[in-house]
């Protein structure tokens, strides 16, 4: 494990004179070799919990994004992460958009990224899971999948699409989110509306349903909606029957970013904190189901924050990217304190 000085003075300034996106390759290339080495780190019994039936060894969890196409999940599991998310994984292959995509912020310790799921689709992905499981060397910790809608594929059509990913990635995840508030995928958001999540709902959760053994089902929203709008979609988690949420994906508000450095796409990182904890904070008082929080944990006071707001379970993205590996074991030492 990399010290936390050691990072913050040499590493990350040394990374971020990089292109973040050939950076997050290079990355990745090395969690692929950490993931074939076996290491199963010893979690302390104090940090464990069982959310929506499973067992979570501590509830710091990788949120999506960083590992879209599930290839090095044995990694975070040595890094010391309590679980991990893949994805977010679409039924066809797509590229994403346009580079460059991702912009670093480090004075406001954000990114702005527009990086339009690229990933290789839910076969390609389902076989190298399947590969995984051959191998013997699967997680022990959770393993989530992300799953969103392929950008080709018409907003009239987007339950049939969401559906042919989760029938093929079925029996690869511990849970599955149904994400349908990236601000980068065309008309997306739109999935948040009353008439379209309640048919998206009901079909992939009879889907669920159908299924020998069902798989908890959770819905990630966007932190740019209206309290009202909101309140109709946990009306409609708890009438179909959901197993939790995740709040918050990232922001379209921009508001903080300085003029002539701003892009387009979705903010995250710490500019992002309050609105996600208010949120979070806000689900958890009219939701009697887990709520699994992201946005702006930067240190231990603010994953914290999220758990004291009502939060089971807490993921990082843009914070481990600016605090490197250590930060894990930062809030699990200050869970154990506390």
């Amino acid at each position: 494990m990399i010290p936390p000085l050691l990072y913050d003075n040499l590493v990350r300034p040394f990374l971020f004179q990089f292109d973040p996106e050939t950076i997050h390759h290079v990355a990745m290339r090395a969690l692929r070799v950490l993931a074939s080495v076996p290491c199963r780190p010893a979690h302390d019994p104090k940090l464990a919990r069982t959310v929506f039936g499973l067992q979570f060894p501590n509830p710091i969890g990788l949120a999506a994004g960083f590992d879209k196409e599930a290839e090095a999940l044995a990694a975070w599991q040595t890094l010391g992460f309590g679980f991990v998310e893949a994805g977010t994984i679409t039924a066809l292959a797509q590229p994403g958009n346009p580079r460059p995509r991702i912009f670093r912020l480090p004075d406001l310790g954000g990114v702005i990224n527009r990086m339009g799921f690229n990933n290789s689709g839910a076969d390609a992905v389902a076989l190298r899971l399947e590969a995984l499981k051959a191998s013997g060397r699967w997680p022990t910790i959770p393993i989530g999948l992300n799953l969103g809608k392929s950008k080709v594929t018409p907003l009239e059509e987007a339950t049939a699409d969401y559906l042919r990913s989760f029938d093929r990635l079925f029996a690869l995840g511990d849970y599955f989110v149904l994400n349908v508030s990236s601000p980068n995928t065309p008309g997306l958001r739109t999935l948040q509306g009353k008439a379209e999540l309640d048919e998206l709902l009901g079909a992939v959760m009879a889907a669920n349903r159908s299924k020998p053994a069902p798989k908890p089902l959770l819905l990630k929203i966007a932190p740019d909606l209206e309290w009202a709008q909101i309140d109709e979609i946990l009306q409609l988690v708890t009438d179909h029957g959901l197993s939790g949420l995740i709040a918050t994906n990232t922001t379209l508000d921009h508001s903080c970013v300085p003029e002539g450095r701003d892009q387009t796409g979705g903010l995250s990182g710490k500019p992002l904190r309050a609105r996600s904890t208010e949120i979070v904070r806000y689900v958890c008082k009219r939701l009697d189901l887990p709520v699994i929080a992201v946005g702006g944990i930067f240190d231990a006071e603010g994953a914290l924050e999220k758990l004291d707001a009502g939060a089971a379970l807490v993921q990082l993205y843009t914070g481990f990217i600016y605090r490197g590996p250590a930060l894990v074991g930062e809030i699990c030492e200050a869970l154990k304190r506390r």
